[in-house]
C-alpha cells in the first residue's frame, strides 16, 4: 500500500522560509516524478511545481521563489519555499505520478497534506 507522509507545514511570517518534506513507503519511487499541489480556501488545487529523474517544473507564482529536491535513498521529495508571501498560504499536498506530464493532469497517489500560513 502506497502512502505519501507530508510534514513541515506551519505558521511563518512573509519574507520567511519553510521547508516541506514528503515520505513515500510501499514502493519505490525513484523512477517516478514527485510533486506538490496546493489548495488555498476557497480556490481549486493549484500545481507547485514537480521534480522527474532529471528535470523540474514549476507553477508561474512560485517560480525563483520554490524549489523541488528529491533524496531517492530515501524516497523523499522536499519543497524549500523561500521569501514566503500571505497568498502562499494553503494546504499543500505531495503526489507521485508516473510521469511528469501525468501528474499534472491525474497523480497516482496524494498525501493528506499539511498546513502553511503565511501571516503579513
Amino acid at each position: 500500500q502506497v502512502q505519501l507522509v507530508e510534514s513541515g507545514g506551519g505558521l511563518v511570517q512573509a519574507r520567511d522560509s519553510l521547508r516541506l518534506s514528503c515520505v513515500g513507503s510501499g514502493r519505490t519511487f525513484a523512477s517516478y516524478a514527485m510533486g506538490w499541489f496546493r489548495q488555498a480556501p476557497g480556490k481549486e488545487r493549484e500545481f507547485v511545481g514537480v521534480i522527474g529523474e532529471t528535470s523540474t517544473y514549476y507553477g508561474d507564482s512560485v517560480q525563483g521563489r520554490f524549489t523541488i529536491s528529491r533524496d531517492n535513498s530515501k524516497n523523499t521529495v522536499y519543497l524549500q519555499m523561500n521569501n514566503l508571501k500571505p497568498e502562499d498560504t494553503a494546504i499543500y499536498y505531495c503526489a507521485v505520478s508516473f510521469s511528469v506530464a501525468r501528474i499534472r493532469v491525474a497523480p497516482d497517489f496524494w498525501g493528506q497534506g499539511t498546513q502553511v500560513t503565511v501571516s503579513s
